[in-house]
């Protein structure tokens, strides 16, 4: 599916992937170019998307924005400062949580390269947590309860 995602509001996408999903077949996968907010993702999934690409982690990542199961952060916000937790206490990859919010802070103030490698991992690991965690939720019968948990938190 192409020509989403460039301009319109996240409800007119949806609006047109629910008119979209009875036209499509359902034994072929469902593509969704450069579509990428987690919420986006999440609301494409409830519609019968399958697959997606966009750039949106790593370049989110090299201007300091991390994805969490809480939401967003921008690293580069001073009150990271003093913050010594992880960026993401909830993700399972300990060698990206061993580094703390005011050390990419001070990396990324400091204009070391280090701060945007570490967050664009930190993006990419958590998109791959996240769609595991959707594939699970799907097989389990549980996807809509996890949808709505999560829809405006992302």
């Amino acid at each position: 599916i192409g020509g989403l995602a460039v301009g319109e509001t996240q409800k007119e996408m949806f609006n047109v992937l629910d008119d979209l999903k009875e036209h499509m077949p359902e034994n072929k996968p469902r593509y969704l170019m450069g579509v990428g907010t987690p919420s986006d993702i999440l609301g494409s999934v409830k519609r019968g998307v399958d697959m997606f690409d966009c750039v949106l982690p790593t370049r989110s990542g090299r201007t300091g924005l991390a994805f969490t199961w809480n939401g967003r952060i921008n690293i580069r916000n001073s009150k990271y400062q003093k913050d010594n937790s992880p960026l993401d206490k909830n993700t399972s990859n300990f060698n990206l949580n061993k580094y703390s919010k005011n050390y990419i802070n001070h990396l990324f103030n400091t204009n070391e390269i280090l701060a945007s490698m570490i967050l664009t991992l930190h993006n990419i690991n958590f998109y791959q947590e996240l769609m595991t965690t959707i594939r699970e939720n799907i097989e389990n019968g549980t996807f809509d309860t996890f949808h709505d948990r999560y829809i405006n938190k992302l």
